[in-house]
């Protein structure tokens, strides 16, 4: 397993400042946000003047490029995104599913847009991951499983989150083992109670909150899960910076120690 952070922790400040501090914090790789509103760093209607400093920090800082994040399914913009990953050398690309949490004709239009997305990820040669999502129509495990079995692409994958699905009101440790055939990326973050949302930032950090975490990763490990492990730590964009590289270090830190008790490094 790869770990890194998704640069959507350092949301708040510019790319090149978010690419140091995680690669001080001491991860493999990193995410890079396209998330609107959430960071200004792969802005993708400005993919063209950015990919080379994507390019160059990767070099720089010793990180590799394991994932983009651009949630929209718009397929123009979702079009962009994979011209960007293929220039970039960035292998998975991670959008969230839509759609609201029991409503059959949103999730039917949901398995029909990330339908046409997969199609689109094998002509550009990227991988499209999908993650279970609180109040979307892929909001759990049995939503995701009906994903996995709608569509069959080799470029389509399950991107985990523990924190949707124990949110969810499931248990993280089964609910990967129940997907881990087709999961491609996981998103890994902490979350104490099972409330809405995931929590203030500090909380989300691995370690503070209610998940078994070295269950889940355990998990991935007997799987032989070699992809991606990547922090994704949201509503820090007015943190500052000590606070944002605490965050990242500690969890990098948990992780590794994850890692270290199955056996994994």
């Amino acid at each position: 397993m790869k770990l890194g952070a998704n640069s959507v922790l350092f949301g708040g400040y510019d790319m090149e400042t978010a690419f140091r501090c995680t690669a001080m914090a001491g991860y493999d790789g990193i995410e890079v946000s396209a998330i609107d509103g959430m960071s200004e760093h792969l802005v993708i209607d400005r993919w063209q003047e950015i990919a080379p400093d994507v390019k160059r920090l990767g070099k720089e800082y010793g990180l590799e490029l394991l994932a983009m994040e651009q949630p929209s399914r718009d397929p123009a913009k979702m079009e962009a995104a994979m011209q960007a990953a293929v220039e970039i050398g960035i292998p998975i690309i991670n959008c969230g599913p839509g759609g609201n949490t029991g409503d059959e004709s949103t999730f039917q239009q949901t398995i029909d847009e990330l339908g046409s997305l997969a199609q689109m990820a094998e002509r550009y040669g990227v991988v499209l991951c999908v993650k279970a999502h609180v109040g979307h129509a892929v909001h759990n495990t049995p939503t995701t499983l009906r994903v996995m079995e709608a569509i069959t692409s080799p470029n389509f994958g399950i991107d985990m989150d523990p924190s949707h699905i124990y949110r969810a009101d499931e248990n993280p440790v089964e609910a990967i083992a129940a997907v881990i055939s087709r999961v491609k990326h996981v998103h890994i973050r902490d979350c104490k109670g099972r409330q809405q949302g995931p929590g203030k930032p500090e909380m989300q950090a691995n370690g503070r909150g209610d998940i078994d975490l070295v269950g889940y990763i355990r998990t991935l490990h007997e799987n032989d899960y070699s992809g991606p492990l990547n922090l994704e730590v949201i509503g820090a964009r007015e943190y500052s910076l000590e606070q944002c590289c605490t965050i990242a270090a500690e969890s990098r830190g948990h992780m590794q120690a994850c890692l270290q008790a199955c056996g994994a490094r």
